[in-house]
């Protein structure tokens, strides 16, 4: 249990930095000096969430699934982005809806829906994909031993 509780911990934390990644790059991209996306919710969107995976991506392998990495980083790999598409795909589309379907385009209404809405969504999906779709690899370090390493 408590092995479980730092794994989300970490889990959260990561998602943390990614989503202040996500957020504050959209935000730039949408509404910052420039404005260089400022049409262009929906491309913006996909840029921030890119680069948010890949801080992501560096935080989940090394730190929070460290000890259930495979022996196959390039299958880990390939299955985190696609896990990383579907779930960037669940906020895209909760922006997509809130532009086009409903008409909201004011800076609140695509905060909402792509970095409040759609990133819990996917959140809620992506850790349950890399738990039992991505991360598999049998533990490395027997618990205690990971368990002694972080409290040094």
């Amino acid at each position: 249990m408590r092995n479980r509780v730092l794994e989300l911990a970490r889990f959260g934390s990561v998602g943390l930095l990614a989503l202040v990644v996500d957020v504050g790059l959209f935000n730039l991209l949408s509404f910052g000096p420039g404005e260089l996306l400022d049409h262009k919710p929906l491309t913006a969107k996909i840029v921030s969430a890119t680069v948010a995976t890949v801080v992501s991506w560096l935080g989940n392998r090394y730190w929070t699934f460290a000890s259930h990495r495979t022996t196959a980083p390039t299958r880990e790999l390939i299955g985190f982005a696609v896990v990383n598409l579907i779930g960037m795909g669940i906020a895209v589309l909760c922006l997509a809806f809130s532009t086009y379907v409903l008409g909201l385009t004011s800076p609140l209404a695509d905060n909402v829906a792509a970095n409040v809405v759609g990133l819990a969504l996917g959140t809620l999906f992506r850790y349950f994909a890399y738990r039992h779709l991505v991360f598999t690899g049998s533990t490395a370090v027997p618990a205690a031993l990971a368990e002694d390493a972080l409290t040094r």
